[in-house]
């Protein structure tokens, strides 16, 4: 794609450009460091077939599920290859460890759905990884002017905020224990003028953290601990059994009281 010409068609397209290059960098070295340390049995990674973003994690199943197959060159790298709508993951529940899914809540038809199919197929505490581009950025921004070329690859949806992302992780149980914003070089189409601006960068993470053009959340699914309590009626039943045995000896005992005398007064006599 040129890059005199910044109207984007789709995700695919747009990280074949100057700034889809360098969000792709960004990404790619977010997202190795999160999934490095992750482990258990099964990694998935949902859409995004140009980069393959469990190359770090150690788990020996790693597959890609999404509505376009990789191209061959990728394919050897994964265990499984799997197409289906996000929304639908042909997966049983509670049988990935891990998630990753790059974009996939702002193309999807129902981020609803997909954060809810996320829940199903985790293991608990299961781990998913979610990158987006922020609405609240400069490049979010620029892509909301009226009468403008879109700026950024064109969503299905709106683009999804962390704090409306955080929302939903909520009702669903899961956690953020961690997360980044990124890219926070103004909008140019031009690998020349966003070099030139790569001090903003660093400036970035430390005066306007909120404002990065990407970020990328990792969350936890947690699963309330149950405690094995007995019925009521049986711990009543109890207790009266309990009262029933401690008024029987205290019975037998009184009787043995008052006999005892006499027969002493006997032997006496």
């Amino acid at each position: 794609m040129s890059t005199e010409d910044p109207t984007i068609v789709d995700l695919e397209r747009w990280l074949c450009s100057d700034l889809g290059q360098y969000v792709r960098a960004w990404e790619q070295a977010r997202l190795d460091a999160l999934v490095a340390d992750v482990f258990g049995y099964h990694a998935l990674q949902v859409g995004l077939p140009a980069m393959d973003l469990l190359r770090t994690n150690r788990m020996p199943f790693k597959a890609y599920t999404g509505t376009v197959a990789p191209e061959a060159s990728m394919a050897p790298g994964w265990s499984a290859v799997v197409l289906s709508e996000p929304e639908l993951l042909p997966f049983e529940s509670q049988s990935v460890d891990l998630l990753v899914l790059p974009h996939v809540l702002e193309s999807a038809c129902n981020p609803h759905q997909v954060l809810r199919e996320v829940e199903r197929v985790l293991v608990p505490e299961g781990r998913v990884v979610i990158s987006g581009f922020n609405p609240w950025s400069l490049w979010g921004i620029r892509n909301s002017i009226p009468y403008m070329k879109q700026w950024l690859p064109e969503p299905t949806q709106d683009l999804v905020s962390l704090p409306r992302l955080k929302d939903w992780l909520k009702l669903l149980s899961f956690d953020i224990d961690r997360g980044r914003f990124g890219c926070y070089v103004p909008a140019f189409s031009s690998k020349k003028w966003m070099d030139r601006f790569s001090f903003m960068e660093h400036a970035g993470d430390r005066w306007w953290p909120v404002c990065g053009g990407v970020y990328v959340v990792s969350a936890v699914k947690r699963v309330p601990g149950m405690r094995l309590m007995t019925p009521g009626w049986k711990s009543g039943r109890a207790r009266v059994r309990a009262r029933v045995a401690v008024a029987g000896a205290a019975a037998q005992s009184e009787i043995v009281s008052k006999v005892a005398p006499s027969r002493g007064q006997e032997s006496a006599n």
